[in-house]
């Protein structure tokens, strides 16, 4: 980790030496030696561990054995002593540790790229983290962000952009970067989650102190615990590790399609657990309806296990609009139903378009691909690589998945890889069959809908009156002759186009033919007369070499096609 002012030639001259010596760029274009490749990643620091670890969550673009090889990325990092913590404290607060801490621990119990953890205790008693950033790295942070911004300006015009969004992947590390970075958006995010999530049965969220937190500081409620991990390779009761990944399931689909506000990065590192005495039972609202003065509500209660699940870390979060998660819903309620229209449908609501799309052929492919699936119990069906397949399918046919939609995918994987070890009869999209069906009985309001219609049924009828009138107009026009049709074809543009390259194609052989004839005629009549000869060499000369032209433009396209098409 650099320390103090850093400049922007010593860093590129660091990175390009550390990539020579790993020979990291060759390595990763042909996807070979992944050790070499994540080594280089940890001697650069936390922006290219930070996209080691996004790309660690992306199978559409790794291979199995880079996901696997990345996702042991650690952060090679020496923990800064009291003195500096002390002296970033106190120029980021304007306090000193000593006025705010009845009790500060010297020695962090954790410490990553961005920075290190402290436990601490307030002056009122209460135990707190305090999350302290390292020296310098907001600089060098933003150094390597204006340097990767300067590589995506020529990386887009690669061969490798039409497989990679590389612009997308940049987009998607400069934002989980600065959220890392500004410690108030991590707060801020904490908050939402806290109110949203705290208290929703055995989740538990850590409270934040926002009078406390500084950019580059922030505090939150201590709330210790293990981590999951150990529930995944150790043997505790089958009931209770049921239990805990029904919990994470429920509460990760309510945060996508209540709160659409999500933990973007649920990996077992990032949750815990912990237990407790506390026998507190939960009341459940089943479903909830509302129509005009009549409130129709089941609920029902149900004692908790002794064990709360604690979430941790809330840079990397997800937001989606109202709009996607509708056609989210759409989707997981069309691969549940495994209707191949409704599922095109819905993956079509959630792309953008980057170029022209052959949808009958996007139809047709994919209801090849999903065919296998639709022969598998439901249980077996692993949705995050349904997911990543589609994503790779969308990629050919030039339609990009939203990068919101990309983010939830990728929480997707992360989540179902801990669930697969806690129970692995559970299926996530059959938990969330029904909970999207809930959802959408949810938000149709009755009496809403009862008014709209009446008020449309209302105009139609004030329309009634005039419906003879525009029927006399529309025979009178027709009778007159004065009717004129509009039509307008989709595809003409591209049919004319193809058309003048034929006819340019014509033309030119017709030149050629004309040439190579008038070459063989001044050939063979150059007999006394050398200088009519060559004039026929030289026709020939330039009917091959237009003749190489074609073939050459020709094979050209065809590998073109060829390859935008992978």
């Amino acid at each position: 980790m650099a320390s103090g002012n850093i400049k922007k030639s010593a860093r590129i001259k660091e990175i390009i030496s550390v990539i020579r010596r790993h020979n990291a760029l060759s390595n990763f274009s042909k996807q070979i030696h992944p050790q070499e490749v994540r080594q280089a990643l940890e001697e650069l620091g936390p922006t290219f561990i930070k996209i080691g670890q996004i790309l660690s969550t992306r199978p559409d673009l790794m291979t199995p054995e880079y996901i696997h090889e990345l996702h042991k990325l650690q952060d090679q990092v020496p923990v800064d002593d009291y003195d500096t913590v002390s002296s970033i404290y106190q120029e980021a607060t304007g306090k000193t540790l000593e006025a705010t801490f009845s009790f500060f621990e010297h020695k962090p119990f954790a410490s990553a790229s961005i920075g290190q953890v402290h436990h601490a205790t307030l002056p009122s008693g209460e135990n707190v983290v305090v999350k302290i950033q390292h020296p310098a790295v907001a600089q060098l942070v933003t150094i390597d962000l204006n340097l990767l911004h300067q590589a995506v300006k020529i990386l887009r015009f690669t061969s490798e952009s039409k497989i990679i969004d590389i612009r997308q992947v940049y987009s998607e590390i400069k934002s989980s970067l600065i959220n890392e970075i500004d410690t108030s958006i991590e707060a801020k995010n904490g908050q939402d989650f806290y109110k949203l999530n705290n208290g929703e049965g055995i989740i538990r969220v850590p409270r934040v102190y926002p009078d406390l937190c500084a950019p580059r500081i922030l505090v939150n409620e201590a709330m210790p615990g293990s981590s999951i991990k150990q529930y995944l390779h150790t043997d505790h009761p089958v009931s209770e590790r049921r239990y805990i990944a029904q919990t994470l399931v429920t509460n990760f689909i309510k945060q996508v399609f209540t709160d659409r506000f999500f933990h973007a990065d649920p990996h077992p590192g990032n949750i815990l657990v912990a237990p407790t005495d506390d026998q507190h039972t939960v009341t459940s609202r089943s479903f909830h309806k509302q129509l005009g003065p009549i409130s129709t509500q089941v609920t029902s209660k149900q004692a908790l296990p002794p064990l709360r699940l604690i979430y941790l870390d809330f840079g990397m979060m997800g937001r989606i609009s109202p709009l996607l998660a509708a056609n989210l819903r759409n989707v997981v309620t069309a691969l549940a139903l495994r209707d191949e229209y409704d599922i095109t449908q819905a993956v079509l609501a959630i792309c953008n378009q980057t170029g022209p799309v052959d949808h009958n052929a996007f139809r047709q492919e994919l209801a090849v691909f999903l065919k296998p699936f639709f022969t598998t119990n439901i249980v077996d069906l692993n949705l995050a690589t349904i997911l990543f397949d589609i994503v790779k399918l969308c990629r050919r046919y030039n339609l990009q998945i939203k990068s919101e939609a990309v983010t939830l995918i990728k929480a997707v994987a992360s989540l179902e890889a801990t669930i697969a070890q806690l129970d692995p009869n559970l299926s996530l999209l059959d938990i969330a069959r029904p909970f999207a069906l809930k959802e959408w009985l949810q938000q149709i309001d009755l009496h809403a809908s009862l008014q709209d219609n009446l008020l449309l049924f209302g105009q139609s009828l004030q329309d009634v009156p005039h419906i003879p009138r525009k029927i006399n107009h529309l025979l009178d026009t027709l009778e007159s002759g004065q009717s004129q049709i509009n039509l307008h074809h989709t595809g003409l543009t591209e049919f004319v186009s193809k058309l003048e390259r034929l006819t340019n194609r014509i033309v030119i052989a017709i030149i050629l033919a004309a040439v190579i004839l008038g070459s063989s005629l001044l050939v063979q009549v150059s007999a006394d007369h050398p200088y009519i000869a060559r004039i026929g060499i030289t026709g020939y000369c330039i009917a091959l070499t237009i003749i190489l032209g074609m073939l050459g433009r020709s094979w050209y396209d065809h590998w073109r096609k060829k390859h935008h098409r992978k």
